[in-house]
């Protein structure tokens, strides 16, 4: 692990940095940048698909930039979001009303077509792309994320008010209480304002740790995707990482 080095994290200064060694591609967002994506994922939500709080959404997406947008634009509008990183065939699963279509479903492509992947059923349905740009196809009874997002302003629509006490996830977890967990969470990993945290989005796709958590504790967050752990050091210099996960 890095050494401990917190500074303050200027406005113009990445909040999320993306990066997949695999295919060079590279996204840096400041707090505004993220922050208008999540407003456009949010008027998605509630204008584009008419959701009010508490209606369900399944988030079935790997660690990424995007990913952030959508989990912070559904939370913004009091959306019960669901984000197991992963929805095998055959595993129980611990919801209530799990058996019932949900409200919106997001997937990679990737996920739609693996057949070991028991992707549920959702009233409105996007395709969130990995990739720099579009998606090539969309198969029927499906959007792309990437597209129908830029249809929605950069300004949060008008939020209703969000109690703690909210359900934040169909398992009656609450705001409050995810935000108690990220919290400490962010204590065990010596998370402090300011630091930066690498993360190997593969290994961690847990949005708690490298989302959640580091919000929580005002540090900032890289992911890295397909990681070459011979470039590990190299990555840890080049983004003055203060913490590695």
């Amino acid at each position: 692990m890095a050494d401990h080095a917190p500074v303050a994290v200027a406005t113009h200064e990445p909040l999320l940095s993306y990066l997949d060694d695999a295919t060079g591609e590279r996204t840096d967002l400041t707090a505004q940048q993220l922050g208008a994506w999540a407003a456009r994922s949010a008027g998605l939500l509630r204008d584009g698909c008419g959701l009010r709080p508490g209606d369900r959404v399944a988030v079935l997406l790997p660690p990424h930039w995007r990913t952030a947008a959508v989990l912070i634009g559904a939370w913004s509008v009091g959306l019960s979001v669901s984000f197991r990183p992963r929805a095998l065939a055959g595993l129980p699963v611990l919801e209530p009303g799990a058996d019932l279509p949900y409200d919106a479903v997001f997937v990679t492509p990737e996920r739609l077509d693996d057949w070991l992947e028991d992707v549920p059923e959702g009233t409105h349905r996007y395709l969130v792309g990995t990739g720099p740009g579009p998606l090539s196809s969309v198969p029927p009874g499906w959007l792309d994320w990437s597209e129908e997002v830029l249809r929605h302003p950069k300004i949060a629509p008008d939020l209703g008010v969000l109690r703690p006490t909210d359900p934040a996830s169909p398992d009656g977890t609450s705001y409050g209480e995810w935000g108690a967990v990220a919290r400490e969470y962010a204590t065990q990993l010596d998370l402090r304002a300011g630091d930066r945290l690498l993360v190997d989005a593969t290994e961690h796709e847990q949005p708690l740790k490298w989302l959640l958590a580091p919000l929580a504790a005002g540090a900032s967050v890289v992911l890295c995707a397909n990681l070459d752990r011979s470039r590990l050091d190299a990555h840890i210099t080049a983004e003055q990482a203060t913490r590695v996960l």
